[in-house]
Parts: structure tokens; C-alpha cells; sequence
């Protein structure tokens, strides 16, 4: 099959008009030399950042993508209708902070490769690099969520919320259009779905900063995500993966 990009970056962002740029700028930097593209889903931001990232595409570069959409309807879908519109052989999902750095592609390119189908940064890994720490309390949500996770969804996999995730473009296309899940479980969800499908996944250790501005509510959030497990849950006992 023919690419017309060999690597698309997919980036969610709502309300990042305060940050995108320096992300968008560290990305250009690495990929220069190679054959990209840069998928920005607005999620119905209210800060103008859709309009905010076009003005500045002159000075970033002209292979950016920008789709926006009203009124806010979550990460998950987000990503979703990014992925949609990738043309990439390969496709990346970050998150629009830069909390895994851009560098760290190349481990799961490398991962990728070796003979697997998807490949994701792992924060929860012995070899990997946490620099700024979230809190304790974030921390504990964290673990034990993965830990029920793992229980219920996604086997053999210790960190299925890392906002960095490389797939094969057939793979990624094939996972998120069975996608049902919007908002922040969309991630144990497409991993449940790709097991569902035998694909190969790579748990790849990586370099990881917590970011102070992020959008995540602790307990109102853990709560939705928790009954969107049970959602995803009853999603596979009914078959609807199939």
C-alpha cells in the first residue's frame, strides 16, 4: 500500500494555546528530515487555538493539519477523528504537552519494527525515566486504576493511560473505528480492542514529565472512567469488538 506521508503525528488539544507552539516546534525539529505530517484535532477549544496554530503556520511549517470541531466531546473522539485522517505509514498519538518527549519516538519505532503491530510509552517500566513526578494521590489513582485494569481489560500491559502510542496505519485504522469510548478511557479501550484482534503490543519504557496544567479532575474523572471500564467490559462479554 502506498503513504503519502511515512510518519503522522496526531495531536488532541483543547485549549493549548498557551503551549502548542513550543510542542509543534519540537517536533519539526526532529522529523525535518523526514516525511511527516502533523494532525491537530481542536477539541472544541474556546481559546482560539485552532486560529491561534493557523497564523503561525508559516512560521512552523506547512505540512499541518488542522481539524475543529464545536462543541468539546473528549480525548478519545479526538483522537479517533485524528487517526481517521492520518496518511502516514506510521501513526503517533501524543499528547499536545510534550509530557514524553518527542526523542522518545525512536524507541517505539525501533519496538515497532521488531516485529509488533503497536507500540506505547510506558511511564510504570523499570527503565523508565520519570522527571517530574505527579502527586501522591495522582500516583495511587494511577496505579490502582492499571491494576483493575489489567484484573478486568488489557492483560500484561502496566501502563495503558501513556498519551504516547505508535501504530502500524492499517492497525490503527482497523482498532479506532471500532472505537465506542470518547473520553479519557479511550485508551484501555483500544488496547482491549487490539488484543481482541491478536495484534502484536510492545510495552516500551520512556522519559516522562507531569505536567502541572493538566486537564485531568482526579476524582470526578476516576469515577467516569471507572464506569466507562465497566462499559468496555460489557462491550467484550456482548461481542461488539467482533
Amino acid at each position: 500500500m502506498d503513504y503519502k506521508y511515512e510518519f503522522s503525528i496526531v495531536i488532541p488539544v483543547y485549549n493549548e494555546k498557551n503551549r502548542i507552539l513550543k510542542t509543534l516546534n519540537s517536533i519539526y525539529e526532529y522529523f525535518q528530515n523526514e516525511n511527516f505530517e502533523i494532525v491537530i484535532v481542536d477539541d472544541g477549544s474556546n481559546d482560539n487555538t485552532a486560529s491561534f496554530i493557523k497564523n503561525k503556520k508559516e512560521n512552523i511549517g506547512e505540512n499541518i493539519k488542522i481539524i475543529s470541531y464545536q462543541p468539546n466531546k473528549g480525548k478519545g473522539y479526538a483522537v479517533k477523528k485524528g487517526i481517521e485522517k492520518a496518511q502516514g505509514k506510521f501513526i503517533l498519538f501524543t499528547d499536545a504537552d510534550n509530557s514524553t518527549p518527542i526523542e522518545e519516538f525512536k524507541k517505539l519505532l525501533t519496538a515497532l519494527k521488531n516485529n509488533n503491530d503497536i507500540a506505547i510509552g510506558s511511564r510504570y517500566l523499570p527503565n523508565s525515566d520519570i522527571k517530574i513526578k505527579q502527586s501522591m494521590s495522582r500516583i495511587l489513582i494511577g496505579r490502582l486504576g492499571n491494576l483493575l485494569i489489567q484484573l478486568l481489560l488489557v492483560k500484561k500491559i502496566k501502563d495503558t493511560q501513556c498519551g504516547f502510542k505508535l501504530f502500524k496505519n492499517e492497525v490503527a485504522k482497523n482498532i479506532f473505528k471500532k472505537q465506542t469510548i470518547n473520553r479519557w478511557g479511550f485508551d484501555m479501550e483500544i488496547l482491549t480492542i487490539a488484543q481482541r484482534l491478536n495484534y502484536k503490543i510492545v510495552e516500551v519504557p520512556i522519559s516522562w514529565l507531569n505536567s502541572s496544567d493538566s486537564r485531568l479532575r482526579p476524582i470526578r474523572d476516576t469515577i467516569k472512567t471507572f464506569l466507562e471500564l465497566i462499559k468496555i467490559k460489557l462491550n467484550l462479554l456482548t461481542g461488539k469488538y467482533e
